[in-house]
């Protein structure tokens, strides 16, 4: 997996849509946010077109992403939002163009249609983080992770809260995931999520436990928890870990993977950024909350936060 170039102060960075619509308020919000960080914004179209439910038509917006790809100064790439409409540009995305210009790509949600493709067929570390068309809350744990992923030199102390053990144990792997729904809507398509020895991270928002129980039902039968060598729970808002846990005790349990949850990371506040493509490693201890059972690096053989300038 390759690291991208990562960003210094004053760098240009693309915001554009490949999903739903842009509130235009929300978006200036989180433009403002993105510059506060000293970077400069460049908002492409897609972010103020509308298309029924998409942010523009297919082809809008698959331009706007192959245009901050392909351009010079362009230096990362923020998703606006999420929804829906991501996997619709997998079978044109330009593979190549995206290999030849590796740059940072942030966002989650219906963004893990893009962080799975990219991942498999670039071999590209992508970033899923807060997106600025979206309640992009500038807390400190939220700002502080994103800066120590995206920037070369960033050392601000992170200081998550605990996580909880599911299934004791260790594991190590590259890291790959996002939301639940994208990920299930991935099986049986080109563009199937690769879980096999893999550390998962999942997550999702507004889905009841019995849907829930469903979808990772759909990935248990498909395999992916098996071959996953652990997993990791983000946020399930508004569920949590007790009314998911008929799901928990009877789908994530018996698969007996090193298994961890209430990683604040998806549709939440604080928001932390993980680096989908680095190395995760989890080590929990049955019955134990730490806020050291997982570390993510970009390389099995790199300590702490990646750095490349």
């Amino acid at each position: 997996m390759k690291m991208p170039k990562l960003l210094h102060p004053g760098d240009l960075v693309a915001i554009t849509a490949a999903s739903g619509p842009c509130d235009p308020a929300k978006l200036a919000i989180g433009v403002k946010i993105i510059e506060n960080l000293g970077l400069k914004v460049q908002v492409m179209p897609s972010c103020y077109a509308r298309h029924d439910y998409l942010a523009g038509t297919d082809a809008l917006r698959l331009s706007n992403l192959h245009e901050a790809f392909a351009a010079k100064e362009v230096c990362a790439i923020f998703m606006a939002r999420g929804g829906y409409g991501a996997a619709r540009l997998l079978p044109h995305l330009n593979y190549a163009l995206i290999r030849q210009n590796p740059k940072p790509l942030i966002g989650f949600s219906d963004v893990t249609a893009l962080h799975i493709a990219i991942n498999q067929n670039c071999g590209l570390i992508t970033f899923h983080g807060p997106m600025p068309a979206t309640a992009f809350e500038p807390d400190a744990l939220t700002i502080a992770s994103l800066c120590n992923n995206i920037f070369a030199s960033s050392t601000t102390p992170l200081h998550p809260p605990p996580t909880t053990t599911i299934v004791s144990g260790k594991a190590e792997g590259i890291l790959t995931g996002g939301n639940l729904s994208v990920i299930a809507a991935s099986l049986g398509t080109p563009y199937e999520i690769k879980t096999r020895g893999r550390i998962l991270f999942l997550e999702e928002i507004q889905e009841s436990p019995y849907r829930v129980d469903r979808l990772l039902l759909q990935l248990q039968q498909a395999g992916k928890l098996n071959d996953a060598a652990g997993i990791i729970l983000g946020d399930f808002s508004p569920e949590t870990l007790e009314t998911l846990s008929t799901a928990i005790k009877e789908i994530i349990i018996p698969e007996n993977k090193p298994t961890i949850a209430n990683l604040p990371c998806g549709h939440t506040t604080p928001n932390i950024t993980l680096p989908l493509g680095g190395w995760a490693k989890i080590n929990a201890e049955a019955s134990m909350e730490s806020a050291h059972q997982l570390e993510i690096h970009a390389h099995p053989e790199i300590l702490g936060v990646h750095k490349q300038s």
